[in-house]
C-alpha cells in the first residue's frame, strides 16, 4: 500500500505511539509486508526469526517488538505490539469504505464493456474494454481489470486475505488493504475466488485461463498463460510463473515458485518449489516417472513380502 502524499516518520509514529531509533523526519510513502517492500516503505516484524528478513530487506523503516541495531539507512519504530500497530496503521490509511449501490459511482468501466444484472462493483474499480460481467459477481474495492476479460457468474475478486495470528486462543485478523490485478485477456471460472493482496497486489498475469471453483490467495503472483483446472487451491505469496499448468484438485502452499512451463498433474500437492519445464505428480508431488515408478513398485510390494514369508 502506497501513502499518497508519504508522510513523515515522526507523524505516523504519534498515531502508535512507539519510539524512534534514526531519522523522524524520513518519509514513510509506504506500508507493506516483507516480501513486497520497496524503498522508503515500512515493514513489521514480531518475531526474532524474521529479524534479519526484515531488517536486510528493501524497506526504508522496520516496525519491531525488540531495540536492535538499526541498519545504515533505515528507521527503527520500537512496539511492544508490531501486529497490533501495524494493523492500526494500515487501518488508519485505507479504511472499510461501505457502499450503498450496487455499482459504485467511482467505477471507471472501459467501452463495449459489459455488466450483467447482479453484479456488485465496489470503490475506485477500474475494468478495461471489451469486458464482459456475468451475473452475480462481486469486485471489492480498488481492483484492477484489462481488456478483453471474462468473469464468470459468482466469481468474487478481492476478498480479503485468509491471514490471522493466534493470540490467546483467538485468531485475529490482519486488516486486508490490498488489490487484485488481473492483466488483459484472462477468463476466470464461475466460483471462484481471487483474494487481495495483505498490502500489495494479487496479480493474474496476461492470458491465463482459470476454471471454475478456484482459489488464489492473497499476494500471489500468477504468470502469462496458465491454465488452471477445477478445484485449484493456490495459497498466499506464492510466484506462479509463464505458461504454467495446474490440473483439478492441485494444491500449492505459500511461498514457492513453481517455474515456467511446470506442469502439476491432478490431485498432487505441492510442498516445496519446482523447477520449470518438467510434469509432475503425487503427495509430495514430484518428478510424474519416478512417481509412476514408485506406484509400480507399491503394486509388487505384496508379491514380495508372501515371496519373503
Amino acid at each position: 500500500m502506497k501513502l499518497n502524499p508519504p508522510i513523515q516518520l515522526s507523524e505516523l509514529a504519534r498515531l502508535i505511539e512507539v519510539k524512534i531509533v534514526g531519522n523522524p523526519d524520513q518519509l514513510v510513502r509506504g506500508i507493506n509486508e516483507v516480501h513486497s517492500v520497496e524503498d522508503g516503505d515500512l515493514v513489521f516484524v514480531d518475531h526474532e526469526k524474521y529479524y534479519e528478513k526484515a531488517l536486510t530487506s528493501a524497506a526504508t523503516i522496520v516496525l519491531i517488538d525488540k531495540e536492535v541495531e538499526c541498519p545504515k539507512a533505515k528507521c527503527l519504530l520500537i512496539s511492544t505490539d508490531p501486529f497490533a500497530d501495524y494493523n492500526t496503521l494500515t487501518r488508519h490509511f485505507s479504511p472499510f469504505r461501505a457502499s450503498n449501490k450496487p455499482i459504485s459511482d467511482s467505477v471507471q468501466l472501459g467501452t463495449n464493456t459489459t455488466v450483467m444484472p447482479n453484479v456488485f462493483i465496489g470503490n475506485s474499480v477500474i475494468i478495461g474494454n471489451n469486458c464482459l460481467i456475468h451475473p452475480n459477481v462481486s469486485i471489492y474495492d480498488d481492483c484492477v481489470i484489462g481488456d478483453n476479460v471474462i468473469i464468470h457468474s459468482n466469481a468474487v475478486i478481492g476478498g480479503d486475505a485468509f491471514y490471522y495470528q493466534k493470540r490467546k486462543g483467538k485468531h485475529i485478523k490482519m486488516h486486508t488493504c490490498g488489490r487484485v490485478v488481473i492483466e488483459n485477456d484472462v477468463e476466470i471460472g464461475s466460483c471462484s475466488n481471487i483474494d487481495k493482496g495483505v498490502s500489495g497486489d494479487t496479480r493474474i498475469g496476461e492470458g491465463t485461463k482459470i476454471d471454475s471453483h478456484v482459489h488464489v490467495g492473497h499476494d500471489t503472483i500468477v504468470g502469462k498463460n496458465c491454465l488452471f483446472a477445477a478445484h485449484v487451491g493456490i495459497s498466499g505469496a506464492v510466484i506462479i510463473k509463464n505458461n504454467v499448468t495446474l490440473w483439478g484438485q492441485a494444491g500449492i502452499p505459500s511461498g514457492v515458485v513453481i517455474g515456467e512451463g511446470a506442469v502439476v498433474l491432478a490431485q498432487s500437492g505441492v510442498t516445496k518449489s519446482l523447477e520449470g519445464n518438467r510434469i509432475y505428480f503425487g503427495s509430495p508431488a514430484g518428478d510424474n516417472r519416478e512417481k509412476l515408478r514408485e506406484l509400480a513398485m507399491l503394486r509388487k510390494l505384496p508379491k514380495i513380502i508372501a515371496s519373503l514369508q
